[in-house]
């Protein structure tokens, strides 16, 4: 394991890629309705982020089989957990969510970030769902300290989770980031508090909780990228990047810019 501490101002370089993402998910926020197609999505999202000066880094990105992604971001809509590819047949519809997880390569860094939209009107019981996962991604990033472990973060999200009923992914982590978008160490979104990494000043990393409505199974279609639930119920998943700081952690990316067209 090769874990890459960053300087203060290669943090600032990857504050910059990730605000850059927060701005293309908050973009995207304004074309999410019911009657867009998923690859519409995409297209907004690779011009905005290269009429920025970056480059969509999940574009052409291989896949353990050698596959690369054929897109600029994920949409993974409903029973798809992350990795759904982006296609014209995808027409979102009222009462359907989904997640985006974008990824841009500025300056040489990476930023990654994800968020789970409302598409109209959802149930409660996905609202729910939501709520609790995004709850969970924040509880795990007030738990970040220099000498705790990587199993704090994970036994957070799933203490939190699995006490509504929620299954917790266990075949995706969040990951390192920084000039590459995978870099060690894993972050899983379940765990022991103590356990596995310590935490340095310097370390960067994604944290993802991917959480799901019903059971925590999962299977990948025959794209060899698409992940979704086996019961076929709903999966929520939510992304920041932060860094490791004497002071806890510092959130890199943003859902500022989301949350203000939500608001609107």
């Amino acid at each position: 394991m090769k874990i890459f501490l960053k300087t203060e101002d290669e943090i600032e370089l990857m504050r910059q890629a990730n605000q850059l993402v927060g701005k293309t998910l908050g973009e995207l926020a304004k074309h999410i309705k019911p009657g867009i197609t998923t690859l519409q999505l995409d297209k907004v999202a690779e011009e905005f982020i290269r009429d920025h000066g970056a480059t969509p880094t999940f574009k052409g990105y291989p896949n353990p089989f050698g596959e690369p992604f054929p897109a600029s971001i994920c949409t993974s809509v409903n029973e798809v957990v992350v990795h759904g590819i982006p296609s014209s047949d995808t027409v979102l519809k009222d009462g359907d969510i989904i997640s985006v997880d974008c990824g841009a390569l500025l300056n040489g860094f990476n930023g990654d970030s994800c968020y789970t939209f409302c598409v109209g009107e959802v149930c409660d019981e996905v609202l729910k769902l939501l709520s609790v996962t995004k709850q969970a991604l924040y509880d795990a990033i007030s738990v970040v300290q220099v000498g705790r472990h990587i199993g704090d973060i994970g036994a957070t999200v799933q203490d939190l989770c699995e006490s509504h009923g929620y299954g917790i992914v266990r075949e995706l982590t969040g990951h390192g980031i920084g000039r590459e978008m995978h870099e060690d160490p894993s972050v899983p979104n379940y765990g022991h508090a103590g356990s596995g990494v310590m935490l340095k000043s310097g370390m960067c990393i994604a944290i993802e909780p991917m959480v799901t409505l019903g059971d925590r199974s999962v299977g990948m279609m025959p794209d060899k990228w698409t992940i979704r639930t086996l019961d076929g119920k709903c999966a929520a998943h939510y992304e920041h990047t932060i860094a490791v700081t004497a002071r806890g952690a510092d959130i890199l990316s943003t859902f500022d810019y989301i949350e203000k067209t939500e608001d609107k």
